[in-house]
């Protein structure tokens, strides 16, 4: 089955296809001589014509031919196939880099980029390009065949027909039934991951044996229904197994009646009966390859809904320079978190090139927004950013990354060792730079402590460290960035009041002359701020010079 929406996300595919069908329509040929080859060569074994000699020379010729071919075909088809892999994959996440968190569903999506891609290997290297050779040879088999007996190419031209036409009556329920089926599979993809990674949670609440025995029920669900489709499918493959069979019976029973009754030579029936194998073999192979594509198909809707996606914030810009100093200016932005209000409502405000300013406020007041705002993950509804006077839009994704860097309260750790999660803005960078960070954050004799330093692969969100310790992490990974901007959210929560103290001071010393914002909750995280902004319901509710005081985070007045 040609599917329309997978030509199009394989881009290049359809010259590769059709470089692979040319390789394949070439074997076939193959397998064409070698069949009226070897039929020459029984004939003269048999003392029915010729010298068998000849043929017998002729055969292994064609023999180490199509082996050659063969052997051709096989990595031509591994390379396409990675080809497409990756360039399918390399579009899907670089459009899931730009979708909001809250829209992708880590199961089901990962099912997608990683089970459904890979199924489309197949399609695209094997089941298209043996479709163009089913148009292809059978026809040519069957105008061969002719030429020996009409009677036997006519009773093979029907039986090709019906091989290849029935067993498309169940194509289209196969694909509806195989949607649902693979639905039910990223669902329960879906399922396994959140309950593996939230497994502390499921014990605490004694909910072990209830997930347990849902996941189990889901499970059998989705083996029923595979289940139920596999024996869907058995009934096309039975209907095109009997077709292929009673197709070489007719045929070879009609070329021996030829032969009987004086119409044709004895050789002519033995060239009629391994052409008629050869006139099935494509369409054999197609119902193999059809099965073997048929993950990637099924999973068209979950590749469709993922391209489709329209990023949260469109990545238009094209300025690709980074900022060089730092100054950021809000000029009437207003951003709200849909049926809650929440949000910033005409926030104006400018802080100079290395300034350290302190955003407090209570919960709800913004602050947190101010930072989504910055790193771009949503556009204001209203108003605008610069940096450096230049719009936040207007600088392209890597100029963007390279101006202003914001660090979370909840860092995100990938599965890489320690050096490379440090790496991540700033991938040329030494070493010794890595480790000065790390001492300036104050992690340096952890990472040392892990078992292989540096070069430790974390686990999973870096899970084998603390809370405070990833913050840490997470900090020294900005300060080894070039960016002029630096946003702080709640970056020291996880830390004692010691540990805040002696990282603040190592930050604000490395980061001088960078410009620092500084969201907080507590008085010791804005001790070097030359300047405190405090927000109250989106908007500015008052302001002062040097860090706040205890009285201004708890009720944003001055004193």
């Amino acid at each position: 089955m040609i599917h329309r929406r997978l030509l199009q996300l394989a881009g290049a595919v359809p010259s590769a296809i059709l470089a692979l069908a040319l390789v394949r329509i070439a074997i076939s040929v193959l397998h064409l001589i070698f069949a009226i080859t070897a039929a020459s060569a029984i004939a003269s074994l048999a003392h029915v014509s010729g010298e068998p000699l000849p043929a017998l020379a002729l055969l292994m010729a064609v023999t180490l031919v199509r082996g050659a071919a063969i052997w051709l075909h096989e990595p031509l088809a591994a390379r396409i196939g990675a080809s497409v892999r990756v360039r399918l994959r390399r579009r899907l996440l670089d459009r899931l880099s730009a979708v909001p968190a809250a829209e992708r569903d880590s199961g089901e999506t990962a099912a997608t980029v990683i089970d459904a891609v890979e199924g489309l290997d197949a399609y695209y290297t094997r089941y298209l390009p043996q479709l163009l050779v089913v148009l292809v040879v059978p026809a040519a088999v069957v105008s061969l065949t002719w030429s020996y007996s009409a009677t036997a190419g006519l009773a093979l031209a029907v039986a090709a027909m019906v091989a290849v036409i029935a067993p498309r009556a169940w194509d289209a329920l196969l694909l509806r039934n195989g949607r649902a089926r693979w639905q039910r599979f990223a669902r329960l993809s879906s399922d396994y991951i959140e309950a593996l990674q939230n497994i502390p949670l499921v014990r605490s609440f004694g909910a072990g044996g209830r997930t347990a025995a849902r996941l189990s029920a889901d499970a059998e669900g989705l083996r029923q229904s595979t289940m139920a489709q596999l024996r869907l499918s058995l009934v096309e493959t039975v209907v095109s197994a009997l077709a292929m069979h009673l197709g070489i019976i007719l045929a070879v029973a009609a070329a021996l009646a030829a032969v009987i009754g004086g119409n044709a030579e004895a050789a002519a029936a033995i060239t009629v009966l391994l052409l008629a194998r050869e006139c099935f073999r494509p369409i054999q192979d197609l119902g193999a390859n059809w099965h073997a594509g048929y993950l990637g198909l099924t999973a068209v809707d979950g590749l469709d809904r993922l391209l489709s996606l329209r990023p949260a914030v469109a990545d238009t810009g094209t300025h690709v320079t980074p900022a060089p100093h730092g100054t950021v200016d809000l000029a009437g932005v207003a951003y709200c978190y849909p049926g809650t209000g929440n949000g910033l409502h005409g926030l104006s405000l400018r802080i100079a090139a290395g300034e350290t300013v302190a955003i407090i406020g209570p919960s709800g007041s913004g602050k947190s927004t101010l930072a989504r705002l910055l790193e771009r993950e949503a556009d204001p509804a209203a108003g605008v950013i610069h940096i450096d006077g230049i719009e936040l839009g207007g600088y392209t994704r890597e100029a963007r990354s390279r101006s202003i860097v914001v660090v979370p309260q909840d860092p995100v750790l990938f599965a890489w060792p320690v050096r490379d999660n440090l790496r991540l803005y700033r991938p040329d960078a030494s070493d010794a730079d890595i480790e000065h960070v790390a001492r300036t954050a104050g992690i340096h004799h952890v990472i040392c402590a892990l078992p292989e330093g540096y070069a430790t692969v974390l686990a999973e969100n870096g899970e084998q460290l603390s809370g405070g310790q990833r913050q840490r992490l997470a900090i020294a990974r900005a300060l080894l960035s070039s960016a002029p901007v630096l946003v702080f959210d709640e970056v020291t929560s996880a830390l004692d009041a010691n540990t805040e103290r002696h990282v603040m001071d190592a930050i604000a010393a490395t980061a001088a002359g960078r410009t620092l914002i500084l969201i907080a909750h507590r008085e010791s995280a804005c001790v070097h701020a030359t300047r405190w902004i405090a927000l109250d319901g989106g908007r500015v509710a008052a302001t002062g010079d040097g860090p706040p005081s205890a009285l201004a985070l708890t009720t944003g007045e001055t004193l």
